[in-house]
């Protein structure tokens, strides 16, 4: 059983439904990880891709970690009864030689490969990935439980602000989601209060809308933010300012009251630990968005949540950051507080596919070996295009 083919390509992804609309040039990697077991007379293959918000990964893929996984002979990469592709040992693979800190983006690199390891395993185990990776973390009990959700987006329009921002959360509403994160931060608070105020006014309170400042604030504008911000009784307020800013964001956190949410720019269980010793977290209120596939995928993921699990943070506090397919099941194996979806934004990454429905702002992982990218076709098709390739 071995891999015998990695195919990678760049794609770009917009933070807009609106392909017209300028989306900064953003990219993302998607990879075909192709084996020698046969399905249904075809090999399985299994896909990943880099997440949302770190451009493409390139170069580290088809210089670095994907030849390791070529080269591995068959003893390496399988589980113990030798029936399936272990990867926890591909993992280790991939990381050989690699040195301590300088995280970088490999980490990013890492996790797309390890992404589509899961996507094969589980369909050469023939079972959905939430229960594949429930079985292999000792969570038996999992089948596909409903996952609670949140629906990420509400960019800034380059023009009619409060007015499209306020179609988009019409539709999210109308399409099933109770909860909305918005983006602040990129303009004057006074827009932010206006872009607030629309939002929660059409999600029946600002209790249902999170905001995220995407990391813009600085050690006076924070606190500026959080001020304007408390009145309002919102979800969460989510990365506040620069991710290793620990100082800043426990400043924040002394005075706002609310929940705040970290870990998105963070990528390994060292930078966990400073977040928790450091940043001002609070574990009754706080919530962790570490993206799985940027954390050197599940293996990295997986410590960072034993690691603050036994720091005593809930379960319930983890809420990835990503808004696919491979965050649900995810979620749904490790029973963790919820996830991101990007109903409209980033696509034909973000969201579902039809056949996942929201019912009272929750979802069932597809019932499909893997991870069910086959499902969303406008996806698959961007997947299937590296086979032909």
């Amino acid at each position: 059983m071995r891999i015998v083919d990695v195919r990678e390509r760049s794609v770009a992804i917009s933070r807009y439904e609106d392909p017209a609309l300028a989306s900064g040039g953003l990219t993302t990697s998607v990879v075909a990880l192709i084996t020698d077991v046969i399905r249904d007379g075809k090999p399985v293959v299994g896909y990943g891709f880099a997440s949302i918000g770190r451009f493409a990964q390139g170069g580290l893929i088809r210089e670095r970690f994907a030849p390791r996984l070529l080269a591995a002979g068959e003893a390496r990469l399988v589980d113990r009864a030798g029936t399936n592709l272990d990867p926890f040992r591909a993992w280790t693979v991939m990381m050989a030689g690699e040195k301590p800190g300088g995280h970088g983006e490999r980490c990013v690199a890492v996790g797309t490969l390890d992404m589509a390891l899961w996507d094969a395993a589980a369909k050469i185990a023939g079972v959905p990935l939430c229960r594949f990776l429930a079985d292999r973390t000792g969570r038996q009990e999992v089948e596909r439980p409903r996952v609670r959700v949140y629906a990420g987006g509400g960019y800034y329009y380059p023009a009619d602000d409060i007015g499209r921002l306020s179609e988009e959360i019409r539709r999210l509403r109308e399409a099933g989601y109770r909860n909305v994160k918005i983006k602040i931060g990129g303009g004057p608070l006074d827009q932010d209060r206006k872009r607030i105020e629309a939002a929660a006014q059409l999600l029946g309170g600002a209790e249902h809308l999170a905001v995220d400042a995407m990391n813009s604030y600085t050690s006076t504008s924070s606190l500026d933010a959080a001020a304007v911000l408390a009145p309002y009784g919102l979800r969460w307020f989510e990365d506040i300012c620069d991710p290793l800013d620990f100082e800043t964001q426990a400043a924040v956190a002394s005075r706002y009251a609310g929940p705040i949410a970290s870990g998105e720019a963070l990528f390994s269980t060292v930078e966990a630990k400073l977040l928790d010793q450091h940043g001002g977290v609070r574990r009754d209120r706080d919530v962790l968005v570490f993206d799985p596939v940027h954390c050197y995928g599940l293996p990295g993921y997986l410590q960072i949540v034993e690691l603050l699990a036994s720091r005593g943070w809930p379960r319930s506090a983890f809420w990835p950051h990503g808004g696919h397919l491979f965050c649900l099941h995810v979620v749904a194996a490790l029973g963790l507080g919820g996830a991101e979806v990007n109903p409209l934004c980033f696509q034909p990454f973000g969201g579902y596919g039809d056949e996942v429905t929201i019912a009272d702002g929750t979802v069932q992982p597809p019932d499909v070996p893997g991870i069910g990218f086959e499902r969303k076709p406008s996806l698959h098709a961007v997947f299937a295009a590296l086979l032909d390739a």
